[in-house]
């Protein structure tokens, strides 16, 4: 197997919100998309899907679990400490729950944590040392 994530799928709650939640976070939701699914565009060239999480779990045969908690993260990079506080205080303004503000973190970056609406958790990050942002501001 060659490593490679090529799409990231989130089971959700409420398909219609998640779609309009995260395209008003800048996402581009793609044509590919359909009613019971949607596919959103990265500058990583990974898609994002959003999936009903019932659906979800009838398809893996995986009893249907609570989304969110610490079991892993989404992280977006940013170029500086003001874009961390910048893009926390967009997502909040768009429905998400600030968990933790953008302060200095032990490893000598800058990062606060968001929850969608599904309590699914994102690092807003600034790492110095490495770029991984993509091209994002």
């Amino acid at each position: 197997m060659t490593p490679h994530i090529s799409l990231l799928t989130l089971g959700v709650a409420d398909l219609a919100m998640s779609r309009q939640f995260y395209a008003a976070l800048g996402f581009s939701e793609i044509p590919e998309s359909q009613e019971s699914i949607a596919f959103f565009a990265t500058s990583s060239g990974m898609l994002l899907g959003l999936y009903d999480r019932q659906a979800l779990a009838e398809d893996t045969g995986v009893q249907l679990a609570e989304p969110g908690g610490t079991a892993f993260t989404l992280a977006h990079n940013v170029t500086s400490p003001a874009a961390v506080d910048s893009v926390l205080a967009e997502a909040v303004t768009v429905g998400a729950t600030l968990v933790k503000a953008g302060q200095p973190v032990f490893w000598g970056g800058y990062s606060g944590y968001f929850a969608d609406p599904d309590g699914f958790l994102w690092e807003v990050a600034y790492n110095p040392f490495m770029d991984l942002t993509g091209g994002a501001a």
